[in-house]
């Protein structure tokens, strides 16, 4: 049987996750967790997510060969219109 709580949403939209959860998942104070909302039902998940480390990757690599935002979206636009 899953392991329920009921927590309140505090003044800022804090959560205060309770300590044998915490202990349970070994969260400590500044981890990361992701948060998936599935149709209204909120899915919290340590660590971050997948598809963030990704773009932040790909952004990194791009940068280092000096493009832009705007020169990918030219090349998109480009390679859309030659199809």
């Amino acid at each position: 049987m899953p392991n329920v709580s009921t927590i309140q949403l505090g003044q800022r939209g804090v959560l205060t996750l309770p300590k044998a959860l915490r202990d349970a998942c070994h969260l400590r104070p500044g981890d990361r967790l992701t948060v998936i909302d599935l149709g209204g039902m909120l899915l919290l998940r340590p660590g971050e997510s997948e598809i963030d480390r990704l773009a932040d990757s790909l952004g990194a690599a791009l940068r280092e060969q000096g493009e832009t935002l705007e020169s990918v979206l030219a090349a998109l636009n480009e390679q859309r219109d030659a199809v």
